[in-house]
């Protein structure tokens, strides 16, 4: 067989798309294995450069094949895409992907350790319980509103609807009554296993003296902080705060022609989990600083006489990911600078 310089793989469930390329670019073979023989085939290659595209398993076939002596280089799918030619199938694919892992100005995804990835997990479970806690008690709140009783906004205030259907002469039908006492128990269900995932959040970030770190930054608190370590990565990666704050598409969109420069809203590319935990604390910060009227920082506080709140926590969105960058790479703590 002949000596390959790259390797890209086109990952699936139990059919795996393999595609060799020699230092010249030409095909050396094309070869589709099963699930099993995945590994035992690249064992027996020379060490060499394995493509695949970051997507679900690719990280843990990642440190799968680097720990047969393989160098791994996960290619983001949407830079996959141009190199596919003509019709799209999985050995196309594969070759498309060994082509894009051969350019020299390609991004790369670092691959994810097993802590990462457990940290990830963590994050999501909190997440969706979250939601299906959100979901469960708007349907709650439509239901009953539907008999003429509401109760205002916010989850502290379930307690009422919890009053009037413990209520026996509330007048709610049996069967109603009924349904909300299973939806309020599902409510404190939810809220019994968030509080329990909470906990082991703050344990884990108060024990990692990185996330004790990032939680000195206003607007950072233990899940955005479990968030940076399992979804981002390395900041070394990064030339500077901005390369940061770019992956997470909180800058400008640019749309430059013939020299002239021209900004729009920003991006959205990159993580959108921790683009979305960044703007809420931002505005967490934002409306803190104008409850009480003032604020230790001169530049958030010029930003909120000339700008509208939400714009500035997008922006401040965008200024905290960069102390993320700097304190995670000078390894310092965030310190408040008074006004001159």
């Amino acid at each position: 067989m002949e000596e390959v310089s790259i390797i890209g793989i086109d990952l699936a469930k139990r059919s795996f798309q393999v595609h060799g390329a020699k230092a010249d670019g030409s095909v050396a073979y094309r070869r589709k294995l099963s699930r099993g023989k995945l590994l035992s085939f690249l064992a027996s290659q020379p060490r060499s450069t394995v493509a695949m595209e970051a997507c679900a398993s690719a990280h843990y076939w990642g440190r799968e094949i680097g720990a047969l002596g393989h160098e791994v280089r996960l290619v983001p799918p949407i830079y996959v895409k141009p190199f596919v030619k003509r019709h799209k199938n999985d050995a196309a694919d594969a070759e498309a992907i060994t082509e894009a892992a051969k350019r020299p100005t390609m991004h790369f995804v670092a691959v994810k350790s097993e802590a990462q990835q457990a940290q990830a997990m963590l994050f999501h479970t909190r997440d969706l319980l979250v939601r299906q806690r959100t979901q469960t008690i708007n349907a709650l709140r439509g239901h009953l509103a539907e008999y003429g009783i509401v109760a205002p906004q916010g989850r502290a205030r379930i307690g009422q609807l919890a009053g009037v259907i413990e209520d026996g002469d509330c007048g709610l039908p049996k069967v109603v009554a009924e349904l909300g006492g299973l939806l309020l128990g599902r409510i404190e269900d939810l809220d019994e296993k968030i509080d329990g995932l909470d906990r082991q959040i703050r344990t884990s970030a108060r024990e990692c003296e990185e996330t004790a770190r990032l939680m000195t930054i206003p607007g950072i608190g233990p899940v955005t902080a479990l968030a940076i370590l399992a979804f981002a990565p390395p900041m070394e990666s990064f030339r500077r705060g901005r390369d940061f704050s770019a992956w997470l598409g909180l800058v400008p969109r640019q749309h430059t022609t013939g020299g002239k420069p021209r900004l729009g809203r920003i991006s959205k590319m990159g993580q959108q989990d921790l683009r979305r935990l960044l703007v809420t604390g931002a505005m967490a910060v934002v409306r803190h600083a104008v409850r009480r009227g003032e604020t230790t920082d001169p530049w958030l506080a010029g930003m909120l006489a000339r700008k509208p709140k939400k714009l500035v926590a997008v922006a401040l969105a965008n200024r905290t990911a960069r102390r993320v960058w700097a304190l995670a790479t000078k390894k310092e703590t965030y310190e408040v600078r008074a006004a001159a």
